[in-house]
C-alpha cells in the first residue's frame, strides 16, 4: 500500500488546472500554496506558472484576496497578533505591500481589546504567585501570540500588574 509520500499523480496540464481551480474555489488560497500542490502533482515548472497564470486572470487565485481572509481568520478565530500573522504571511511569500494592506485593516480598538481579554483570561489560570514570575509568563504568552510587546507593557502597567 502506498502512503502520501508515495502517490504517483499523471495529470495532464487540462486536469491539474480543473483540479487547482476548484481547490482555490474552496478557499482562499496563496500562489505559493498552489505553486507548491502543483509541484506536489508532479506538473512541469513551466506548467506550473501557466496554470498559476490563468487561475489569476480567471481570478481564482487573488493575492490580496487571500491576505486579508488570512488575516481576519487569524486575528478573529485564532486570536493572534500582528507579528503572527505577519510571520505567516511571510512564509506564504506574500508580499510586503499587500501584508502591511492587509494588517492595517485590523480594528486598533477591536486589537487592544482582544489583547486584554487574552490577558484577562490568562491571569485567571496563571498560577504563579511571584509577581515579577507571574508578569513574565503573561508577556511571554501574549507575545507567543504574536502581540507587540510595548503594547503588552502598555496594557499591564494600565492594569497595575
Amino acid at each position: 500500500m502506498k502512503t502520501d509520500k508515495e502517490k504517483t499523480y499523471n495529470y495532464d496540464k487540462k486536469t491539474a488546472l480543473q483540479k487547482a481551480a476548484n481547490w482555490c474555489a474552496y478557499q482562499e488560497r496563496s500562489q505559493q500554496e498552489v505553486r507548491d500542490k502543483l509541484y506536489e502533482w508532479q506538473m512541469k515548472s513551466l506548467e506550473v506558472e501557466e496554470i498559476i497564470s490563468t487561475l489569476i486572470a480567471e481570478n481564482f487565485l487573488n493575492e490580496e484576496r487571500f491576505a486579508f481572509a488570512y488575516v481576519s481568520g487569524k486575528f478573529k478565530i485564532k486570536k493572534w497578533g500582528k507579528i503572527k500573522i505577519k510571520q505567516g504571511l511571510k512564509l506564504k511569500r506574500v508580499p510586503d505591500t499587500i501584508i502591511k494592506k492587509a494588517l492595517n485593516s485590523i480594528d486598533g480598538d477591536e486589537y487592544v481589546a482582544s489583547l486584554r481579554n487574552l490577558l484577562e483570561k490568562k491571569q485567571q489560570t496563571e498560577k504563579e504567585k511571584n509577581a515579577i514570575k507571574r508578569q513574565f509568563k503573561l508577556v511571554n504568552y501574549l507575545h507567543s501570540k504574536g502581540y507587540e510587546k510595548d503594547l503588552i507593557f502598555i496594557l499591564l502597567k494600565n492594569i497595575n500588574l
